[in-house]
């Protein structure tokens, strides 16, 4: 059944997930200053790691909220003063960061660029995923659907690291995919994993050879409006230089809503001294 969701829905429904992982409300989203909160890990979380990070921040373009530790909640306290939120990702303030934590034994991992969907009816839906199957095929290629139980023969296949994980993720699994075909060679293919019952994250691969010909915006448009049909939230994430792939998000009627990093552990312990 199409979901059938307002732009403040899906936004709202989006904070009330980030909320839960990093500790907040979803109002605090919305301050101008920065929360810090205590590293929780919530059965409810979309499951990347099975502990929770020693530190992750999150911000929708106002104030941001930052999960930590409580060992490195008074430096945080004063390393936040007087910044505004947004900037805390900028590269000097990043350096601050990262410094610190190299003394706990972590270091910042990747930032996390994110992606909602432009809100679409049932009758788009199905509109826009014919005109795309349909100008695709008059181009001399076919689209072929996978459903969870035909995905599993891709895992391990280094062809396709974005579309789908690198094996079953029951925790996080590949639900649905789609796949451009070249008679039998595949050309590029466009997955989601439910990363919750109800986001659904895109994630997109196309072979070098077929970059160019509108491959990744005709599978990514008809994932997420598929995804949109099957009752679930689709969104999609990069990262920042990675602007081919904000070229196909943008394209495809996603637009930014929030940014999110973590720490990971780190295995040079001397960066600091």
């Amino acid at each position: 059944m199409i979901l059938n969701l307002s732009k403040k829905e899906i936004e709202d429904k989006i904070k009330a997930q980030i909320a839960l992982e990093f500790n907040c409300s979803p109002e605090d989203f919305d301050k101008t200053e920065n929360v810090i909160t205590a590293a929780c890990l919530n059965e409810k979380r979309r499951k990347f790691s099975d502990k929770s990070f020693f530190l992750q921040m999150a911000t929708f373009g106002k104030g941001t909220v930052i999960s930590a530790d409580e060992s490195i909640h008074p430096w945080l306290t004063e390393w936040v003063k007087g910044k505004q939120g947004m900037w805390l990702f900028e590269q000097h303030n990043y350096f601050e960061l990262e410094c610190e934590l190299r003394k706990h034994g972590y270091k910042m991992a990747l930032t996390h660029h994110m992606f909602m969907p432009v809100p679409i009816s049932c009758v788009e839906a199905r509109s826009d995923v014919e005109k795309q199957a349909m100008s695709f095929v008059e181009s001399g290629y076919n689209i072929k659907w996978l459903e969870q139980k035909d995905i599993a023969p891709f895992y391990g296949n280094e062809n396709f690291p974005n579309a789908i994980c690198d094996k079953f993720k029951p925790e996080r699994p590949d639900v649905l995919c789609v796949v451009a075909m070249d008679g039998d060679k595949i050309m590029g293919m466009a997955g989601c994993s439910a990363d919750t019952p109800q986001l659904w994250q895109i994630g997109i691969d196309v072979l070098p050879e077929y970059r160019g010909r509108g491959v990744a915006k005709t599978l990514v448009t008809l994932l997420k409006n598929e995804t949109f049909r099957r009752g679930a939230i689709p969104y999609y994430g990069t990262s920042l230089s990675n602007l081919a792939s904000w070229k196909t998000a943008l394209e495809c009627g996603f637009r930014p809503l929030w940014v999110e990093a973590e720490s990971q552990p780190d295995e040079k312990k001397d960066f600091a001294k």
